[in-house]
């Protein structure tokens, strides 16, 4: 059994343990004990030595001299006992207010430390956190100072894995000013509950959870979605945005979602992008300018003006924005619709517009311009023969995703340093129905292996980043093999219709010099997705059927399919000319400035009284369904 001897001490270690409140608590005790006990001392037996003779005189001057070393310096005139007893007390009160001031010290350091570390809850409201740390974090973040531009004061919450002080540091260096949006960092588990308690989700606008780099991203994606499934929701639950990289995950990540969360299928969204552009030019380019926030964005609209009206009619209902679908009162989405569709009361309009105040109704129709419309007969598209260089996770589903566009008799030739997974294009390889595959295992930075390829043969170039490598190791090799094909290209005189992955927006800027037709960085038009989804999560569903293959989807086709070549006609001459072929023209791509930044040549949303003339080789932009 425990004597009082351990007890009382076991009480007083507890008492410790609490930290600096229980230490100056301490002090406190001692200081009053101390004065208190030297008081009576003084006042039993040296009360002549009080001006006063009394027992408050005699506890405040003890209490003085405990507090002010100075004070004892007065004592020469009291009798021996007294000036003992004054010095005794100060040098009491010199070692605990020492001991104050390194409890005081030390507690504030371990404040400071705490503080520094991001393990306080934020008190915001309206803000967009963004749970996990990544490369991602770099577009989301311009595209919410963007979005929230207009706004007095905005905030974007971020809870990352690494040290506080290196994520704000890092998010300075690339980023810079953030203008009127305040940018909070919180160090922590995206995974552990307690630290998504950190983040004040309950009065978040929206909560957007991040792939991690290294292995097997979309399992820590999973466990996030599940800490945020089943935590305490107090008030509502804000819109959740998640992405995963392997298809094969997507179904586990929407169960963990609970039914509260949009997940973009990142490997799906990529592989159809990579092998529709290259096939047409300038698709990414289209792609980013309707998901990011500087340009055109997707708004829904009510407009009951325009019941009863036919969707073909309201093509040309706006001047500075365009109608490309309906959302029906039930909240199905349908874009480009067939052109006799009746619009209803509950129906919105789905349009792309700069601004929200650009959507106005036009007073009158323009004018169009029939004679200069073109019927051209629809012919059988030939088999064509596509090369594709390097290798990666994706590229089974790229090769699949091919087969869905071209014509029976098509070839597609893979060369790459290893197809290590020959077991999923085997698989791949069973379920195609146009597509021969070959296969070549070879250095595709390598200039004799390129010359040996015959590149000019083809009518399509992909080249792919090895995920393998490091991602900016795979882009200097990518980089390498695009150099060596325009250098190719140019000295032979030929042309061919290069599109390329990249895994860093920044090395696209320093691929523009190999003049490959279109990159494609999935990183970041997923990124632009999540964002947008963030915003406006009613989008969901128009985003989830642009990019779906079973319905209508983004095709620039050639002008002279729908105007004479060198004749100015209206851009609405052009969406009359789509219409009659069943597809909604949404702008236009001038190939002359294809290699112009920032546009690449694309006008994306022109006015429908705007005057174009087309070239030869210059494209409209459509929603099709082929």
């Amino acid at each position: 059994m425990a004597t009082r001897r351990e007890r009382l001490r076991y009480w007083f270690d507890n008492t410790m343990s609490k930290g600096t409140p229980a230490l100056i608590g301490w002090l406190a005790l001692v200081t009053v004990v101390m004065v208190g006990s030297f008081g009576v001392l003084v006042y039993v037996l040296a009360r002549d030595d009080l001006p006063h003779q009394n027992w408050n005189e005699a506890l405040w001057g003890m209490l003085m001299r405990a507090m002010d070393a100075g004070t004892v310096a007065g004592d020469n005139e009291g009798s021996p006992l007294f000036t003992v007893l004054g010095f005794t007390i100060t040098i009491g009160g010199l070692l605990i207010v020492s001991s104050l001031v390194g409890v005081l010290t030390t507690g504030l350091d371990n404040k400071l430390t705490e503080l520094r570390k991001g393990r306080s809850k934020i008190v915001e409201s309206g803000h967009t956190t963004l749970i996990g740390w990544s490369d991602q974090i770099f577009t989301i973040i311009p595209e919410l100072v963007e979005a929230n531009e207009s706004e007095s004061k905005s905030c974007v919450a971020i809870l990352g894995d690494r040290d506080k002080l290196e994520m704000e540091e890092e998010l300075r260096s690339r980023l810079g000013s953030t203008g009127k949006t305040r940018v909070v960092v919180r160090s922590g588990s995206p995974t552990e509950p307690t630290d998504l308690d950190l983040m004040s989700l309950d009065t978040a606008r929206a909560a957007i959870v991040l792939s991690p780099a290294g292995d097997d991203p979309d399992a820590h994606v999973v466990k996030t979605l599940l800490a945020l499934t089943n935590r305490n929701w107090r008030r509502r639950r804000p819109p959740i945005i998640a992405s995963v990289t392997d298809t094969t995950n997507l179904v586990a990540a929407e169960l963990a979602g609970g039914g509260h969360a949009q997940v973009v299928d990142t490997d799906d969204i990529a592989s159809r992008l990579i092998v529709q552009s290259c096939r047409q030019s300038g698709l990414s380019v289209v792609c980013t300018d309707l998901l990011d926030f500087g340009g055109d964005e997707i708004y829904l609209r009510p407009e009951p003006k325009l019941t009863g009206f036919p969707y073909g009619e309201a093509l040309f209902a706006y001047e500075t924005a365009s109608l490309i679908g309906i959302r029906h009162g039930d909240g199905s989405v349908v874009l480009n619709p067939p052109m006799n569709t009746e619009i209803t009361q509950d129906d919105q309009m789905i349009v792309v517009a700069e601004d929200d105040s650009a959507i106005r109704l036009v007073r009158s129709f323009p004018p169009v311009v029939e004679g200069a419309i073109t019927r051209p007969a629809r012919q059988a598209t030939p088999p064509e023969r596509t090369l594709l260089l390097g290798w990666n996770s994706r590229a089974p589903k790229i090769v699949q995703e091919l087969d869905h566009y071209v014509s029976p008799g098509s070839t597609l030739h893979v060369a790459a340093t290893a197809v290590e997974e020959s077991d999923s294009l085997d698989r791949a390889k069973v379920a195609l129905r146009n597509l021969a595959v070959n296969v070549k295992e070879c250095d595709t930075t390598d200039r004799v292996t390129l010359e040996a390829l015959d590149v000019g043969t083809f009518d399509h170039i992909i080249v792919l980043a090895d995920d393998r490598l490091e991602p900016q190791h795979g882009d200097s090799r990518t980089l390498v093999t695009l150099l060596h094909l325009r250098d190719m290209a140019s000295k032979s005189g030929q042309r061919y219709a290069i599109v390329s992955e990249m895994n860093d927006d920044r090395n696209r800027r320093l691929a523009q010099v190999t003049k490959a037709d279109d990159f494609v960085v999935s990183d970041k038009l997923i990124s632009l997705l999540m964002t947008q989804l963030s915003e406006n999560p009613h989008l969901g569903q128009v985003f989830r059927f642009l990019f779906d293959s079973a319905g209508s989807e983004i095709y620039l086709k050639p002008a002279t399919d729908y105007v004479q070549p060198g004749v100015s006609v209206s851009f609405a001459t052009v969406i009359y000319s789509a219409r009659t072929r069943g597809e909604t023209a949404i702008g236009y791509r001038v190939l002359a400035e294809a290699a112009s930044p920032p546009a690449y040549g694309v006008v994306l949303n022109p006015g429908k009284s705007a005057a174009v003339t087309f070239g030869p080789r210059d494209l409209v932009i459509v929603l099709a369904e082929d």
